[in-house]
């Protein structure tokens, strides 16, 4: 089978092909494929499946095999490949996704892709779509974690993100609290979680804990969920350049959609023997 890997920002994947819906089990070729040391390595699992109602639809597989709504870093990376491998070859893209239909905005130079820029959709707080429990109001609260209170905003970016407001990103903190605030029951979904540092109102540095997949080196949904919240709480601006371990991503909020502009950049291609 082959496979090409992508990163963008360090938020690595596998991008196969399945436009005929011939490959079956693909939990099980993403838990194998994305493993460390048994497979090629990465974060997900990106599929490129034929769609009725866009120009090419996303299946996106987490490391631990669960299925995801949306991945932002994910989407420029799927982006980047569909069109340089000539599956859909413009510039404009809509890309098919169970988070609904995301069109991008390719930036091409010499056939290749330098930039991507797409429209993520709306954010909601409505707590039964993200879906939240918890008897606060979900914009801004305080959640405890080991004795120690976080101010905190949950809401839906694609697929559920809770953003907690930090004085720094320390990642033995982000592995301990973000396993334990993703399995908590206010969260029947899970939820990814993002410890973001206000450096001032157009800067952000944020690190990600994925639901499905631990702490990766960078998360657009989280990214665009984690400005979003900072907008509405009167902490940023609704622009801003977002640092992450892998890079700068670059975020607008319009009051309605998000948009999202970063890299996306090939790694490798080769064959998986599973």
């Amino acid at each position: 089978m082959h496979f090409a890997k992508l990163h963008g920002l360090g938020n690595d994947f596998i991008l196969i092909e399945n436009l005929d819906s011939d490959i079956e089990d693909l939990s099980e070729i993403a838990i194998k494929g994305c493993d460390r040391h048994f497979g090629v390595g990465a974060d997900g699992l990106l599929v490129v499946e034929k769609s009725k109602i866009a120009d090419i639809k996303m299946t996106i597989i987490n490391s631990d095999g669960s299925v995801a709504e949306m991945c932002g870093n994910g989407i420029r990376c799927f982006a980047k490949y569909i069109y340089e491998k000539g599956i859909v070859k413009k510039d404009s893209i809509s890309v098919e996704t169970l988070a609904g239909i995301m069109k991008i905005k390719l930036k091409v130079e010499g056939g290749i892709v330098s930039g991507v820029k797409a429209n993520m959709g709306s954010p909601s707080f409505e707590k039964a779509l993200i879906p939240f429990k918890g008897e606060v109001d979900n914009r801004s609260y305080f959640i405890e974690v080991n004795g120690k209170n976080y101010s905190a905003s949950t809401l839906l970016m694609g697929v559920p993100h809770t953003i907690l407001y930090v004085d720094d990103v320390d990642d033995d903190e982000i592995i301990r609290v973000g396993r334990e605030i993703e399995n908590m029951s206010i969260f029947p979904s899970k939820t990814n979680v993002n410890f973001v540092k206000i450096i001032d109102r157009n800067n952000i540095k944020l690190k990600t804990w994925e639901r499905g997949a631990g702490l990766t080196l960078a998360c657009g949904t989280g990214t665009c969920a984690s400005v979003v919240a900072s907008y509405i709480n009167g902490l940023t601006e609704n622009k801003v350049r977002a640092k992450l371990q892998g890079g700068y991503m670059y975020i607008d909020y319009d009051g309605e959609n998000v948009f999202m502009e970063g890299p996306a950049e090939f790694i490798c291609e080769g064959e998986l023997l599973l």
